[in-house]
Parts: structure tokens; sequence; C-alpha cells
């Protein structure tokens, strides 16, 4: 199947639906997708980042994994982020809700946006006090449960 693309601001984009089965790949399939997409040759793509073409076979085969500055001309050639390589979309970023509540506050001047950073640092410095104060609080295991777990070599004996 032939992703169907539109362009927007001189940009290729992919569906959304598109986009959905896009983020379950691992690297090596995200870099086949998107160089296909793009309509480039291994031979192509291998040139645009700078690399043998067989460094390309093997990143799209998990051979190998590319190299911090890989990342960067890979994802430079195919015009994406290096986030998008190598996340799934639910593993980076906040929720859709919430970017959306961020791109509001990015209207804000400096002084608004300013509190606004203040309050998230507030609440996550309280989130963050909250796990450690529970993982404190958790129970430890009964002393029953560790003596009924005998070393082999004690069982042995027995």
């Amino acid at each position: 199947m032939k992703p169907t693309r539109w362009k927007t601001n001189n940009r290729e984009n992919l569906m959304p639906n598109i986009t959905t089965w896009f983020w379950t790949m691992d690297l090596g399939a995200r870099l086949i997708a998107l160089r296909k997409t793009r309509g480039l040759s291994q031979q192509a793509m291998a040139d645009a980042v700078g690399v043998h073409v067989n460094q390309i076979k093997r990143y799209e085969a998990g051979a190998t994994q590319p190299s911090l500055e890989g990342l960067k001309k890979l994802a430079t050639a195919l015009h994406v982020t290096t986030d998008s390589l190598l996340f799934d979309e639910s593993e980076r970023g906040p929720d859709q809700d919430l970017r959306l509540q961020f791109e509001a506050v990015s209207q804000f001047d400096d002084e608004e946006k300013q509190v606004v950073r203040a309050l998230i640092d507030g609440m996550t410095l309280k989130h963050q006090a909250k796990r450690l104060f529970q993982a404190q609080q958790a129970p430890a295991a009964p002393p029953e449960a560790a003596k009924a777990k005998k070393p082999a070599r004690e069982r042995a004996r027995a």
C-alpha cells in the first residue's frame, strides 16, 4: 500500500492513519517507511546521510544502531526529529489535551509564561515527593516469606 501524501508549507506529510501505523514500528522499519515515503533509494539516503549504503542496509535490518551523530544526520535527511525516529508517540511528549494547553500557553507574554513554568515546577516537585514518600511507606516483605525461601544448599541439608 502506497501512503497517501499531501503538501503543507512545501513539506511532505503522512496522513494520520499512516502515522498511527508508523508509531508501532522499530527504528529499522521507521527508516524504511520514511525513506520510501520520501521516494529515496537506499543509495540516495546513504548519500544524503554521508555513509556507505551498506550502513543504511544494516540500520534498516536492525543489525546495527546509528550513533548519535548518525541519528542526527538520518533525521535531517528524512526531515523528521530524532525523537520520532527513536520513540513511540506515547513514549514522549504530553498527552493531546496537554498539547493544546501548551499551544495556548505559547501565546502568553513572557511574564505569564514564567508563572506557568513556576506552577509546573511546583507540581512536578510535589509529584516527585509524593512518589518518594509512597516508596518509603511501602510495606517490607514479611519475615516468614524470607524464611521460606532458603538457599538450595540449606534445603539439601534438611
